[in-house]
């Protein structure tokens, strides 16, 4: 059973930084590349970064350059960094393996963890 469970985040300053971490299980988190959605209020989920099973990464414009994204296939975790925080960064932040480039790979999100970034 594919479990994702999301943690690191809370309230920030804008200009401020937090790690976020998604521990997986049920998957063979090695083979998967690995992204992070962000649910903004009253919008759809966005894949903001994503990290293939070789270490290659690729980030949303519009965090590009503020955000790290990064894996550890011992721990099946997955990690985001963000720094330069932005207000319009607040949004629920979720994991998931990906497929295709954007798609979310499997139907059960976990709860995912709350970033708000005020100003």
């Amino acid at each position: 059973q594919v479990r994702l469970v999301e943690s690191g985040g809370g309230l920030v300053q804008a200009g401020g930084s937090l790690r976020l971490t998604c521990a997986a299980s049920g998957i063979i988190f090695r083979l998967n590349a690995m992204g992070w959605y962000r649910q903004a209020p009253g919008k759809q989920r966005e894949l903001v970064a994503v990290i293939t099973s070789s270490g290659s990464t690729n980030y949303a414009d519009s965090v590009k350059g503020r955000f790290t994204i990064f894996r550890d296939n011992d721990k099946n975790t997955v990690y985001l960094q963000m720094n330069s925080l932005k207000t319009e960064d607040t949004g629920g932040y979720y994991c998931n393996a990906v497929l295709g480039g954007s798609s979310p790979r499997y139907g059960s999100w976990g709860q995912g963890t709350q970033v708000t970034v005020s100003s």
